[in-house]
């Protein structure tokens, strides 16, 4: 299912109080037509200048009376979720819709699908891909040109159009590889193949000055790198055509392949890689028992944490795993530290049980909220796993100190080794970033592996 929409504002850009939405059409197309429609004016609370007045037809006589964006917000939920959001040019339409639910505390978010991107890729060489000269060139009429309706009508019989060329012919990517290109990746494909072992560890491909361009993790370091080779996306035969030789380490252990391949990125910062790579954090989520004995869960600066639950790179970051916690969990954005509202906004859509109002009780919320919080914390501050070694007869320890990943180490497995203090000595100590707890807990939920207490 999609849902097409189309705005007009009276700005450029969100900002309050101006730059509002004044006008919003909403289209629910099923894939083959269109099943729903709803459109309103809103008033902006806000002036709307003479030159937004004039390219929508929108006067502020016209919105006087009409709902403001909060009263028409629970439509606006109803009819986009689960569905995919299409407009012509989304990044504006998504933009400030996003923002409007952002004031009220809510985050919007939905999976988007621009028209003019689209058009672009399945009807190339045109003059022009604004929705007026694209309509014109195809025939599609526009009924009130900027006004919300009247644009969204036409933006659907396009989409229409774009599904039916795209249905026709879905191969809109270039084929075929340089011949000779082809043979020296063969050549580099035999030649790194060669060097790497089936076995656990962390491997570094190199360029030809021998500049690490990519770091990567595997149980099976050979197997990952053919996988590779067979990647046909344009960034790996990229990263083919720049590849010259390869390193690795044998770690033993997959939890500290986890470990170790994290710490090189951030320390690296390979080309190719995607994740890991940001190595400060600025924030995290933090909880808190209030003086009503209700959990808070709230975002602070990472500097002042003090029950971090994670740390993120990124406020937006650290505010969109928030809002993920909120939706899995059913939590309230007030005690979530997300709005002032004495009921907030998720109650009245049904997303928040009423700890907010006092339609629910202190210990039911904070059973949730205390799940959430077992789930993101090491039941004990200070212990020692072990795991594989790098041969058959070591083993290797990972270690957890004050709550925090510490370092890792190995032993003879042979050598009767139960003195906890005595196995801690063995450990390298790394450095710490706060990820890697998020990769320990993971890891230790997937995987039942002995833990020694300290």
């Amino acid at each position: 299912m999609f849902a097409i929409i189309d705005i007009e504002t009276c700005g450029g850009k969100f900002k309050y109080p101006q730059g509002r939405i004044i006008d919003i059409a909403i289209l629910v197309h099923d894939g083959l037509q269109v099943v729903e429609r709803f459109s309103t004016l809103i008033n902006p609370g806000c002036h709307i200048s003479g030159f937004y007045s004039n390219l929508s037809g929108i006067t502020n006589e016209m919105v006087a009376d009409a709902p403001q964006f909060h009263q028409v917000a629970k439509k606006i939920v109803e009819l986009t979720e689960g569905n995919i959001f299409v407009a012509h040019n989304v990044g504006f339409d998504y933009g400030f819709i996003k923002e409007e639910f952002a004031f009220l505390g809510y985050q919007f978010r939905r999976e988007k699908l621009c028209t003019v991107r689209l058009s672009r890729k399945l009807l190339p060489k045109r003059i022009s891909y604004s929705l007026g000269h694209l309509c014109a060139s195809l025939n599609i009429p526009i009924v009130n040109r900027h006004r919300a309706l009247g644009d969204a009508e036409a933006t659907a019989i396009l989409f229409d159009l774009l599904m039916r060329i795209k249905a026709q012919d879905p191969q809109y990517r270039k084929m075929g590889v340089d011949e000779l290109m082809a043979r020296r990746v063969d050549k580099i494909k035999e030649y790194v193949l060669k060097k790497l072992p089936e076995a656990c560890g962390v491997y570094y491909f190199l360029d030809k000055e021998g500049k690490i361009i990519y770091i990567g993790k595997s149980t099976n370091m050979y197997n990952r790198a053919i996988s590779h080779f067979n990647n046909p996306e344009k960034k790996s035969r990229k990263m083919q055509n720049e590849l010259y030789n390869v390193e690795h380490v044998l770690t033993g252990s997959e939890l500290i392949a986890l470990l170790f391949e994290a710490e090189e990125i951030k320390k690296n910062k390979p080309f190719f890689n995607r994740a890991r790579k940001a190595s400060i954090f600025s924030h995290s989520i933090d909880w808190v028992e209030d003086k009503e004995g209700i959990l808070n869960l709230k975002i602070v600066p990472y500097e002042e944490s003090v029950n971090s639950l994670q740390a993120f790179t990124t406020h937006i970051a650290a505010t969109e795993r928030l809002n993920d916690w909120i939706d899995e969990h059913a939590l309230c954005l007030r005690y979530c530290g997300l709005t002032d509202d004495e009921i907030c906004f998720n109650h009245q859509i049904k997303k928040c049980n009423g700890i907010c109002s006092g339609a629910e009780m202190p210990t039911e919320y904070n059973k949730r909220v205390q799940k959430l919080i077992d789930e993101y914390t090491f039941g004990n501050k200070n212990f020692l796993v072990v795991d594989k070694g790098r041969t058959p007869g070591e083993q290797s320890l990972i270690l957890i100190e004050n709550g925090h990943y510490a370092g890792y180490g190995y032993f003879d497995g042979a050598t009767q080794m139960n003195n906890p203090q005595e196995l801690k000595e063995l450990i390298k100590h790394t450095t710490y970033y706060a990820d890697h707890d998020d990769l320990v807990r993971g890891y230790l939920k997937s995987k039942s592996l002995r833990k020694i207490m300290l």
